[in-house]
Formats: structure tokens, sequence, C-alpha cells
């Protein structure tokens, strides 16, 4: 894998970590402390706080901003001007800094354009958030929400097709034919472990997602 790339124009402080193969595109700033994981695509104008984590593999779009308190696990996508929080209760004159809350988006989450993620929530794994959704409570794995609060409307498999069927029959993603079943209102795969990386022959996509 080559080595990090930055552009000339974004700023990335002593202290942060860029692993092999990361992008830093124009007019971002990466912080102190931060780790940015091997592979991983920062797009134009993104912000990266002190001390956040990014996994490997993640791609964040334009214009989005990555507070202290938030960390990205492999496989995230975000995309363009999504926002993170990291206080509930901000106010410009009480310091909340000891106060920061965490957010944290497990393995291979999608959170949609200029949707926005409450501070102190988990997105499960493979969860996908769609635009312009508003979260605010914890979100399963596989789950897709959308809404203003976040609701969720179906199960979503790892390629991002829908999965439509009912509890406890097994439900074949209609893009890879990876298989999943729904069992007390809980999603899981059933060929591949959640925390495993898809295969190398499963890393095309074949059909748009649709509502």
């Amino acid at each position: 894998m080559t080595r990090a790339w930055a552009h000339p124009t974004a700023i990335v402080d002593d202290g942060a970590v860029l692993e092999e193969g990361v992008k830093v595109w124009a007019f971002c700033h990466v912080s102190r402390g931060a780790r940015v994981g091997a592979g991983t695509s920062l797009g134009e104008g993104v912000y990266v706080g002190d001390d956040v984590q990014i996994g490997r593999g993640v791609k964040v779009q334009n214009r989005v901003s990555i507070y202290t308190g938030v960390t990205l696990e492999d496989d995230v996508f975000v995309g363009p001007a999504a926002v993170f929080t990291n206080v509930s209760n901000p106010r410009a004159a009480v310091s909340r800094r000891h106060l920061y809350e965490p957010t944290l988006a497990r393995r291979g989450a999608t959170i949609g354009a200029g949707a926005v993620v409450v501070c102190g929530v988990t997105l499960g794994r493979h969860a996908f958030v769609a635009a312009g959704a508003v979260v605010t409570r914890d979100v399963d794995d596989y789950a897709l929400v959308m809404g203003v609060p976040a609701r969720r409307t179906a199960w979503m498999s790892r390629h991002g097709a829908r999965l439509d069927g009912p509890d406890g029959e097994v439900l074949t993603c209609r893009e890879s034919g990876l298989r999943y079943v729904v069992d007390r209102g809980r999603c899981r795969g059933l060929d591949l472990a959640e925390d495993a990386p898809l295969p190398a022959d499963a890393r095309v996509g074949r059909a748009p997602y649709r509502r």
C-alpha cells in the first residue's frame, strides 16, 4: 500500500497519525491525537477533531466535521455534509469540554448525506442511516433508519440491499447472495461474521438501493 497523501491546502497537526494509503483532500484539518486508518479517504473540507479514531477503509465525503468523542470503525461511509455532535446541551457561555458524549459507528455503517447523529449513540454494524435522518438513539446492526427522529423502517444487507421477509425466515441479499435472518427483532448474517471484512470477490456493487 502507498504512503499517506495530503493535499497542499490540508492541515495535519503534529501528533496526528495517518496510516498507509490515507488520502486527505483539499482544505481538510486533522487535529493532534487523531488516528486515521489505512486506506481511508477524507473528502474536501473535512475536519477531524482531537483524538478522534477512524478505522481502515473509511470514506468521509465533503464538508463533514468529526468532533472529539466520535469513533468510526472500519469501512464506515459518511455522506456529504453529515453532522456529528459531542455535547447534548451546549451553551456558548458554559464550558462542557469535559462532558463530551461518545458516539460510535460500528464496522460498515452508512450515514447518508445531511444526516445528523446526536452524540451518545451507537450505530450498529452495517446499519444504514438514510439521507437527512436525525439519529437520537442507538441503531441496531443492519437496521435502515430514516426520518426525524430516525426510526427503523427495514433491514439492509451488507451490500445496501433491502431485506424483506418475516421474522425467522432466511432472507437472501439480491445483490450478493449472502443470507440473513431476523429473530426477536434483531438481524444477523449467516454466511459472514458481522466483524469480518467482505471478501474481495464481493466488493463490486451490482444494484442501486431504492426505497
